[in-house]
């Protein structure tokens, strides 16, 4: 059964970091392009960072300079390393894997989300 669990998050203040990762099992890690996710009350998923197989990495412009995604294969795990923290960064913040798959359509899976709360 697969599986993504994210873990890290929780209360720092502005300006502060923090470190999230996804640990993912029962997929093959190293055929997924990994993103993390966020979404707060009252508004839609939002795309913070997504990062293929091959290392090539994408940002939200509201994240560029201050996240950085990463993975680590040996791992089976990804990170999301987000510095310079700010109070609208607040948001629960989800795990995604895409598994691509030759001549099969990609497969989806999420994590159940870590809370990562920004005071000021």
């Amino acid at each position: 059964q697969v599986q993504l669990v994210e873990s890290g998050g929780g209360l720092v203040q502005a300006e502060g970091s923090l470190r999230l990762s996804c640990a993912v099992s029962g997929m093959s890690f190293s055929m997924s392009v990994m993103g993390w996710y966020r979404q707060t009350p009252g508004k839609q998923r939002e795309l913070v960072a997504t990062i293929t197989s091959g290392d090539r990495t994408d940002y939200a412009d509201f994240v560029k300079g201050r996240f950085t995604i990463s993975r680590d294969n040996a791992k089976n795990t990804a990170y999301l390393q987000m510095n310079f923290l700010k109070p609208e960064d607040t948001a629960v913040y989800y795990c995604n894997a895409r598994l691509i798959r030759m001549m099969r359509p990609p497969t989806t899976y999420w994590g159940q989300g870590t809370q990562v709360t920004v005071s000021s």
